[in-house]
């Protein structure tokens, strides 16, 4: 079976995948994107807190850094220029125990050195001012932290994708991938499900699978193993609040190792969540909420928040971090993997697009162009 020929395919269609599609569309670029499942952004980017993240806990010049920061503005101007729905509302950072207080001021000058300089320190009877019903030692106030809608945002990608020529293909999930060509490089994607069999042949291929974008990189005929990162799955549960939250802002504990531990953060309709948790799982698909995990969720928003009625939270949603690095390591940083990175020319590979890659996505965006280039 011959193969159609697509100039630029990125396998797909979160957030970030999106981002990058629509960026490459108006870079000129004949683009399709290809979903496996039968909607787009239904996995990493329908299950998380939809925070704007202003750049703070991340080691300095890591690409975490750098393109949070970065992405920040570029959504926030993008939000405000398309009608996207969101709010700029603020959080706080508190220790809730002298103990962590040291641990605040290496936040605050991380943050610092990332280039995030507006977090003012607040003392205990600042932050309660500013929040009546919060307990804490000490706090700092990012101003810069905020909320959207997470699926406006990707209809409203979507819609400039279109705009600019490129295609969605949903239920398009691939089999496997093949270098087939090197000058200029080729590489065939089969397709499975229902197109199974089915052939495509691209001059750049963007692996932005998010959870299964190591598990494609495994199934790509030509790409080293040793360029594949092992994939680790840890799942955050989310409860929510029944009746209204006394905040106006999020709430976030110091952080803990692998997350940013329980915080508190509200939508856009002002309904309370509290997590994610860390909880390592062996499967992409365990997004079952176990209601026992609550009674810890009990005990870590109590630290901040000692008025939280009992039995007022309820199971909500999970989600699962898309991490290329396991329990016990340093949070790896995000991985854009091109050709200069692996051999494969046409090829680039996202992985481990974890938090804060909905915040990132325009900017993780910018870089995929610059890898890819203008046709």
């Amino acid at each position: 079976m011959s193969a159609e020929h697509v100039d630029t395919v990125v396998i797909g269609a979160g957030v970030v995948g999106l981002a990058v599609a629509r960026a490459l569309a108006l870079a000129g670029r004949e683009v399709m994107v290809l979903e496996a499942l039968e909607a787009f952004g239904t996995q990493t980017s329908a299950r998380n807190s939809e925070v704007i993240h202003a750049g703070i806990y991340y080691p300095q010049d890591s690409l975490k850094a750098r393109l949070c920061v970065r992405g920040r503005q570029m959504l926030y101007d993008y939000c405000a220029e398309r009608g996207v729905p969101h709010r700029r509302c603020g959080k706080l950072i508190v220790a809730t125990s002298e103990s962590q207080i040291d641990e605040l001021r290496a936040i605050r000058q991380r943050a610092a050195a990332n280039g995030v300089g507006d977090l003012p320190w607040l003392t205990r009877a600042q932050a309660q001012a500013l929040e009546p019903a919060l307990q804490c030692h000490a706090a700092l106030l990012s101003p810069s932290t905020g909320i959207v809608d997470s699926h406006g945002l990707m209809l409203s990608l979507l819609g400039d994708l279109e705009n600019a020529g490129g295609l969605l293909a949903l239920q398009s999930p691939v089999e496997s991938m093949a270098v087939v060509a090197h000058a200029p490089a080729t590489i065939e994607i089969v397709m499975g499900g229902g197109a199974a069999g089915t052939k495509l042949a691209a001059r750049w291929v963007v692996n932005a699978a998010g959870l299964q974008a190591p598990a494609l990189a495994a199934r790509t005929n030509g790409l080293d193993a040793r360029h594949v990162p092992r994939a680790w799955f840890a799942k955050g549960n989310y409860f929510t609040l029944s009746g209204r939250a006394p905040f106006g802002r999020l709430i976030y504990p110091v952080p803990e190792p692998g997350g940013l531990g329980v915080h508190l953060t509200l939508d856009l309709g002002g309904q309370a969540k509290f997590g994610p948790d860390v909880q390592w799982v062996d499967a992409s698909e365990d997004l079952q909420v176990d209601p026992a995990r609550g009674d810890a969720f009990y005990a870590e928003v109590r630290r901040y928040w000692p008025g939280l009625p009992d039995d007022a939270l309820q199971p909500g949603y999970a989600g699962i971090r898309p991490k290329i690095s396991g329990p016990g390591e340093a949070a790896a940083d995000f991985l854009i993997q091109g050709p200069r990175d692996h051999g494969v020319g046409g090829l680039v590979n996202l992985f481990g697009i974890e938090s804060p890659g909905l915040t990132s996505c325009l900017a993780l965006a910018e870089q995929v162009v610059a890898l890819v280039g203008r046709p």
